[in-house]
């Protein structure tokens, strides 16, 4: 066996490992903690499959309707056993990260970008795969895998990336920076995408769901500021030492905010900024492609918008960093491929690891203690969004020596 036939085979037993671990951690250690909402899913299949209570077709939802689809597979085990039902959810997880390093190992010159993820689920946690982003973090490496190919390939990143998005938003920014890149925009990136979100419409139109399609943007308009988010430092940590801040329970939506002066403000405002942060990376995007140099610019801007949406995003749940894998493990691979791995995209790498491994510590092992104004949790869940912080202002340098075409310091292969 050679040296490259060594490290796959390692880098497989590895996959293995790191999945089990994650699911025994899920199913059997912090079921309660780390797996709510996958048991949540089983009920809502519960009532769809025993009941005929469908959501979108029959109330609405707080998720895009493409959400039923992975819902539904572990569903065909058993839609009563919590265990079983949760064992079935991190098998189809599995079986697509599998897809997903297969395809992004296949003719590269490292493994690199795929160790990385590894060692960035373990990090995470259960949470990593106990989630419906756990679904659409290896459709978006796949997906931008394609989009560094052939204009064919092009599309069917296109489609898998639309069709991310109607299980959870976050794939579909992403359509941003494939429009930038492609040369025929409307062919390869415009039509696939209208098609796949035809088809979605029809079926929904079919099963008289069509006046819910779009609830999912709507349903969840009441949320404030909640605890994990990066803008909720401030607060979290003045929970510390002050009786007018306070976290509390959102019974409408299950979640944890901050309460106090000028956290409603601060909500609102967020959205404003998340907002034009996205118009002003479209308006960077589009100085790169009539500077011809979208295509070096896909994987940066890809990366740079992922955690955009997180930093100025006013929920900030710990699954959300599950985004970050796909432009990190292609740029670590394909990096490689086209000459060395930027600086920046190592150092980011090492920052968001870090990241990950603070987010696990916060939730689930210290997440109670958190609401109950520990110093600890607070400090380290504050450490974690400073590390977020960071990841952004470096991602944002390395778009815009992309964008110029300027060369950057590049470490060692």
């Amino acid at each position: 066996m050679t040296g490259a036939a060594r490290g796959r085979a390692a880098l497989w037993v590895a996959f293995v490992l790191v999945h089990l671990w994650l699911t025994v951690l899920g199913v059997l250690v912090v079921p309660a903690e780390a797996f709510h909402d996958v048991d949540l899913y089983r009920w809502w299949m519960y009532l769809a499959l025993e009941r005929g209570q469908w959501p979108v077709l029959d109330d609405a939802w707080v998720y895009p309707v493409g959400a039923l689809v992975p819902m539904l597979l572990p569903a065909v085990g058993t839609t009563v056993s919590t265990v079983g039902y949760a064992l079935g959810w991190c098998l189809l997880v599995t079986a697509l990260d599998a897809v997903a390093v297969v395809v992004l190992v296949r003719r590269a010159a490292t493994t690199a970008g795929a160790w990385w993820w590894l060692a960035f689920l373990a990090l995470l946690g259960p949470v990593a795969v106990g989630r419906l982003d756990a679904i659409v973090a290896p459709l978006m490496v796949v997906a931008l895998v394609l989009a560094l190919r052939s204009p064919p390939a092009m599309a069917i990143a296109t489609a898998l990336l639309t069709a991310g998005a109607w299980v959870k938003v976050a794939p579909g920014a992403l359509l941003l920076p494939l429009v930038a890149a492609s040369r025929r925009p409307v062919r390869d990136v415009v039509a696939p995408a209208a098609a796949v979100c035809a088809v979605v419409v029809c079926t929904v139109a079919a099963g008289g769901g069509l006046s819910r399609l779009t609830g999912f943007l709507t349903t969840q308009q009441g949320r404030g500021l909640q605890v994990e988010s990066v803008t909720a430092t401030p607060w979290v940590l003045a929970t510390l030492s002050r009786d007018d801040v306070r976290i509390t329970l959102n019974e409408a939506l299950t979640t944890y905010e901050v309460t106090g002066p000028g956290t409603t403000t601060a909500a609102a405002a967020l959205d404003v900024v998340l907002a034009l942060a996205v118009a002003a990376l479209a308006a960077v995007l589009l100085l790169a492609r009539r500077r011809g140099t979208a295509q070096a610019a896909l994987l940066p801007a890809a990366l740079t918008l992922l955690t955009v949406l997180i930093v100025t995003n006013k929920v900030g749940s710990p699954q959300f960093l599950a985004w970050l894998a796909a432009p990190f493990a292609v740029l670590l691979t394909a990096g490689v491929d086209r000459g060395g791995r930027p600086r920046w995209v190592v150092g980011a790498a090492v920052l968001a690891l870090v990241a990950a491994g603070l987010t696990q510590a916060v939730f689930p092992w210290w997440y109670m203690d958190l609401l109950a104004g520990d110093a600890l949790p607070a400090l380290t869940l504050a450490a974690r969004n400073v590390l977020l912080v960071a990841v952004l202002t470096v991602a944002a340098v390395g778009l815009a020596h992309a964008v110029r075409g300027a060369p950057v310091g590049r470490s060692e292969r």
